[in-house]
């Protein structure tokens, strides 16, 4: 489910994007829309490359799960 997050942020950005601009004719349904769209968008982007990121430096360091607590061993 995790995994797939900012895919479904990113698709239904998309698709308001879309649908703001088919409704385009009244303003204000479209302009929300629109930004709640964009706003979507924009965060599943965020949301995966800070996921990207996140796994390029836990390889760099050598560390396979930074989010293990020594104490749960």
């Amino acid at each position: 489910m995790y995994e797939g997050l900012p895919w479904l942020y990113i698709g239904g950005g998309l698709a308001a994007l879309g649908v703001s601009y088919v409704i385009g004719d009244s303003r204000a349904v479209g302009l929300l829309v629109g930004l709640g769209g964009l706003a979507a968008l924009l965060g599943g982007v965020v949301v995966l490359l800070r996921r990207r990121d996140y796994r390029h430096l836990r390889s760099q360091y050598h560390q396979p799960d930074l989010t293990q607590r020594q104490d749960q061993d």
